[in-house]
């Protein structure tokens, strides 16, 4: 058994509660974002659980330079394990002996398996995965995907299995291909501890473990930048709201933020995404 928080979506706290993110940053761009945000510009981050019961295709998103040429978006994630079951597995990468060659030929009998890079995780490891690099998801994992805000994934392996309609599900063999980087290794994972760390650091955002012993208190600067804070363990305690596991919430540019630990407590502090 996995244990799952109740997972709750992006919110603004204050005044904008309740609100839909894309309205409230249109309308409030500067207080939120920071005075040089266009407020014509999508938020440029996406945050999603992932309740994985099986293991999900192996995909892969466009890099920057090549997803024009597609029609397509880059997007970089990190994934934090939240709950992981006993054997759970990720997939990120490829083995060193893998080529476009061995790559394509192994789709086609289904031994693509041999090629790509698994390992276990356990719960609080974490992972940043970049544009073309392959992924897959095992089932057992519970994950809090942090990303660009971007939907360009181009399926390339299903693992043998069928559609609901008893049929293969489409694949992306001709992008995935030209998306995938070749000559770059896995990443590290990043293993789960109790000290405070940068888990994740990328152009497009950084990610921070912040923990917290019950009474710790936590705040944030105003007129700094926008933040997002997830709960991960235990519970925070802010003025609008009391934060459960499971919980994420943006901060604003102009708002400080002010929390505190109701018990031994674990954020993930998401910054540096608004270029301010």
């Amino acid at each position: 058994m996995v244990d799952r928080p109740e997972a709750q979506s992006v919110v603004a706290l204050g005044a904008w509660k309740g609100q839909t993110l894309r309205t409230v940053v249109a309308a409030h761009a500067a207080e939120i974002m920071g005075p040089n945000w266009d407020p014509a510009r999508p938020f440029p981050l996406l945050v999603k659980w992932l309740d994985c019961r099986e293991r999900l295709s192996l995909q892969v998103h466009p890099p920057a330079a090549v997803a024009p040429e597609l029609g397509g978006e880059p997007k970089t994630e990190n994934w934090y394990i939240a709950a992981a079951a006993p054997g759970a597995h990720l997939i990120v990468g490829l083995q060193p002996h893998a080529t476009p060659e061995k790559f394509e030929r192994a789709v086609g009998d289904e031994t693509l398996h041999e090629l790509v890079h698994s390992f276990p995780v356990a719960a609080g490891d974490s992972i940043l995965v970049h544009s073309g690099e392959v992924h897959a998801i095992d089932g057992g994992n519970l994950i809090l995907e942090i990303q660009q805000n971007s939907d360009t994934t181009y399926r390339v392996y299903d693992w043998g299995r069928l559609g609901l309609d008893g049929k293969p599900r489409q694949m992306h063999l001709r992008e995935s291909l030209r998306s995938i980087n070749w000559s770059k290794t896995p990443p590290a994972l990043v293993k789960a501890s109790t000290e405070d760390a940068v888990i994740a650091e990328c152009a497009e955002f950084r990610i921070r473990r912040v923990n917290l012993r019950a009474g710790d208190s936590f705040t944030l600067g105003r007129d700094e930048e926008p933040r997002i804070v997830s709960v991960v363990q235990g519970t925070l305690v802010t003025a609008p709201a009391v934060l459960p596991k499971g919980a994420n919430v943006l901060t604003s540019y102009s708002g400080r933020f002010e929390g505190q630990a109701q018990d031994a407590c674990q954020l993930l502090v998401t910054d540096r995404f608004s270029g301010t």
